[in-house]
């Protein structure tokens, strides 16, 4: 519409074209409003801590004291009964007239221990092996080499666990494995002999694995959780399952129900503890644990975008009470215990039986009526966690070696690393270090050096 148009409309027909326009714009502003999203972070969605934008910090901030709170029971080292060395420090002369004072009685006035690592150097042990032949009855005769020490043998089982443990543990590549040999123990050693170190490990880790793989089938409660990992240029998946006494990583091409069919086979859990992803919702089991920190943070992502709508706050407080009463039951009389669980439970059905018109909240309310046998199975069994934290720790290393090593260069590798990080977070169940459960891999004991 022009200007001249404008001028041939009455006073009235201006103030109707006005006040229409105005009821546009309005309901445009309002569409835009809903339409927007608090930004994301790792508070309202499932994303890590370390991809949230950091605010800047105010130039005249109130200054913290460093170090320990007030009051802070204070630290120190503990000294070893049993010192490898001691230096016995005794005046010799009278620094004021000279005068000997060796042999007097003297007093022990302090004593301090000071922690030093040796020079790591490696030690290089040359095997001779002799022949001869028997004068009685002229058959030949070779001496066999004892354990860890054969004839094909160019490293020692402590030397490639060391390697093993740097590529595995400490995420170095090839390169940084090469230097750290080189520099920390004195050992020249090339990539080929790196990989074939870590193809010895891996075979017989991908046998060792098969009594974990038998362990989870069997636990009453399992912990699962997946993330990506990139395989020779192409997104895999990184699947990981836990219990009181095993844990087991499996690196797939995909992320679909099979591979918890793969593992499980005829095999039922108890309780299966997981986010609210639709192949973990499949697993076979008597149970499933949703964890509430996800359902938190989705609540949270709801709270933030519909300020006004109170349900997904009340869901909130609902499952942090839960969470707390877990926590508390060791504390509390049975009956007031179950007593609690009952009101948990009645005023969250009252909350799934609400009227709810943004769709946000619908859809969790739909999630959670769909699920609603899967939110407090932990206050009914003191053997299931009301998280799926303990997953998320099993795969936060493995996460960091993809972003170290941005992923791996064949499935054999993949499946190796897959094979001994079972091995060692299983050996940590049971207070093993990664370097203790590399080492006793290889069923050669460690050769005696320093003699």
């Amino acid at each position: 519409m022009t200007r001249q148009d404008l001028a041939q409309l009455s006073n009235g027909e201006l103030i109707d074209l006005v006040l229409e326009k105005q009821a546009e714009i309005e309901a445009l502003r309002l569409k835009l409003e809903k339409g927007k999203k608090p930004p994301t972070n790792s508070s309202n969605s499932s994303q890590p801590p370390s991809r949230d934008q950091k605010g800047n910090l105010p130039p005249k901030r109130k200054k913290h004291k460093h170090g320990p709170p007030v009051g802070h029971q204070k630290y120190e080292r503990k000294f070893v009964a049993r010192p490898d060395h001691v230096v016995e420090v005794k005046p010799e002369i009278c620094k004021h007239c000279q005068t000997d004072v060796s042999q007097i009685k003297m007093v022990l006035l302090d004593v301090n221990q000071v922690t030093e690592l040796p020079v790591a150097k490696a030690e290089v042990i040359e095997v001779r092996q002799y022949a001869a032949e028997c004068p009685g009855c002229g058959e030949g005769q070779v001496a066999e080499p004892p354990a860890g020490l054969d004839m094909q043998r160019a490293f020692g089982a402590r030397l490639e666990a060391t390697v093993v443990y740097y590529r595995q543990e400490q995420h170095m590549s090839y390169v940084r494995t090469q230097a750290a040999m080189l520099n920390l123990h004195g050992v020249e050693i090339s990539e080929g002999g790196i990989d074939k170190i870590m193809q010895r490990a891996g075979a017989k880790a991908l046998e060792a694995v098969k009594p974990i793989e038998q362990a989870i089938q069997e636990s009453a409660v399992i912990h699962s959780d997946e993330t990506s990992s990139r395989v020779d240029g192409n997104t895999f998946w990184q699947w990981v399952f836990g219990s009181t006494s095993a844990v087991l990583h499996i690196i797939r091409f995909n992320r679909s129900f099979d591979v918890i069919k793969d593992l499980m086979g005829e095999h039922k859990a108890e309780v299966w503890v997981c986010d609210c992803y639709g192949a973990q919702m499949k697993a076979p089991s008597k149970k499933h644990q949703l964890c509430l920190a996800h359902q938190l943070r989705n609540l949270q992502a709801v709270a933030e975008l519909l300020p006004k709508l109170f349900w997904a706050r009340q869901v909130q407080r609902l499952f942090r009470y839960a969470i707390h009463l877990h926590n508390q039951r060791q504390n509390l009389p049975v009956e007031v215990f179950s007593n609690r669980i009952e009101r948990i439970e009645k005023c969250f059905d009252h909350l799934l039986n609400q009227n709810l018109d943004p769709p946000e909240a619908r859809r969790l309310q739909r999630r959670y009526r769909k699920y609603r046998d899967a939110i407090f199975v932990f206050l009914y069994r003191t053997d299931v966690s009301p998280t799926n934290n303990v997953s998320e720790r099993l795969l936060r290393p493995a996460v960091i070696h993809r972003k170290v090593s941005g992923g791996f260069r064949s499935e054999w590798g993949a499946k190796t690393y897959a094979a001994l990080k079972s091995l060692t977070d299983t050996g940590a169940l049971s207070g093993s270090s990664p370097f203790e459960v590399i080492q006793k891999l290889s069923g050669i004991p460690a050769l005696p050096l320093g003699a």
